[in-house]
């Protein structure tokens, strides 16, 4: 398969793709890795390091097309490969394509591919690698630009494929990656859970963590939890309300131990909550949009309560609308509504039950699943 995997600058793609490369490797596979972006300083010696940006557009375009024509070439005559770029740039420029079809079109890929990370760990590492000042405001509209000028690239190219991964729990989605690019016969996969209302009950986490890595072994995975912006919103309103400029943030993902504080200005986050909501609302419906299927795991919660969440309603409402196969693990002893009963190709009392079935039903391809 031939991947073009885009993504706003700042999520560290290339160290990511690298992971990526050398998980196949041990998986007996072969990767060939194209950075657009070191092609063009290639050509370019006299660009300064984390420069190249700063160029006029015109010498620009010149490079990337001279880099690009290098791609086309070297991606001949490779099983796999993932050419990592970018779709759009908003630099000090403006907001400028990455991209030419006439050059996508002679590539001819199999799938395009937008990261996403964690808007707070974006922006830290925009400002640590590159000298410019953009807000969180300025990251969350460049990833929506780039989403989406990937997935019409994609739509100009007839038999392609759109995906969104997550960066998340890292060795997690290399995996989703490889799989994507190495593995495209395997299922995919939207598991849906309830997040926000069980954050404080660690027995409930501790089920749902377990039904997710389930999954992850046996399909491609596109977790929500992946990306979990909901924290760093509720974190800034609680330093909003005692009165705070700064507060200190741990980034995590939904159900993974927070990675290391970073020092966070509340006015700008508060500036971005309805961005979060929105994206949120939107990327989890295109997620489920790009799985074959759905699988809700509803845990029961103290005093007998189903946790079944809004979110996981409209989920589940939205999975069975587009019809997609829609599967509902269901812990509580209280008995799901005509709600769920009527919107499910099938409800399992567990995850071990689901599994059985998936399996009988031949749904776990026939490669080296484990390995992965």
């Amino acid at each position: 398969m031939r991947a073009i995997v885009t993504g706003q600058v700042g999520l560290d793609k290339k160290k990511y793709l690298d992971e990526v490369a050398a998980f196949a490797g041990q998986q007996g596979e072969a990767i060939e890795l194209l950075n657009v972006g070191d092609m063009m300083y290639a050509e370019a010696p006299d660009v300064r390091p984390g420069r190249i940006l700063d160029l006029p557009l015109s010498r620009l375009h010149s490079l990337r097309r001279a880099a690009f024509k290098d791609v086309i070439a070297q991606a001949q005559g490779h099983k796999n490969a993932i050419v990592n770029t970018h779709a759009t740039f908003r630099w000090r420029h403006g907001l400028f394509s990455a991209f030419d079809f006439d050059q996508i079109t002679r590539l001819k890929p199999d799938l395009f591919i937008c990261l996403v990370d964690n808007i707070e760990r974006v922006h830290e590492r925009l400002h640590r690698d590159h000298e410019i000042d953009a807000t969180m405001k300025d990251c969350m509209v460049w990833r929506e630009e780039e989403l989406l000028a990937t997935e019409l690239m994609s739509q100009a190219v007839p038999g392609s494929d759109f995906f969104i991964v997550s960066r998340g729990r890292h060795a997690s989605t290399v995996r989703t990656m490889f799989r994507l690019v190495c593995r495209p016969e395997m299922r995919k996969v939207y598991p849906s859970f309830p997040m926000s209302h069980v954050v404080d009950m660690p027995e409930v986490l501790a089920e749902i963590d377990a039904f997710r890595a389930t999954l992850a072994e046996r399909f491609i995975t596109f977790d929500p939890g992946d990306v979990d912006e909901k924290l760093l919103l509720e974190r800034a309103l609680e330093a909003a309300r005692a009165g705070e400029e700064f507060f200190a943030h741990a980034p995590h993902h939904f159900g993974a131990a927070p990675g290391k504080p970073l020092r966070v200005r509340t006015r700008e986050v508060l500036d971005i909550a309805g961005d979060i909501d929105g994206q949120i609302y939107m990327r989890d419906f295109k997620l489920i949009d790009q799985s074959d299927m759905i699988v809700s795991y509803i845990p029961e919660l103290p005093g007998g309560i189903p946790g079944l969440s809004s979110g996981v309603e409209r989920e589940l409402q939205h999975a069975w609308e587009h019809t997609k196969e829609v599967y509902v693990v269901w812990r509580p002893s209280k008995t799901p509504s005509p709600f769920i009963t009527e919107t499910a190709t099938r409800i399992f009392s567990t995850v071990e039950e689901a599994v059985n079935h998936f399996e009988e039903s031949g749904m776990f391809a026939q490669t080296n699943l484990f390995g992965h």
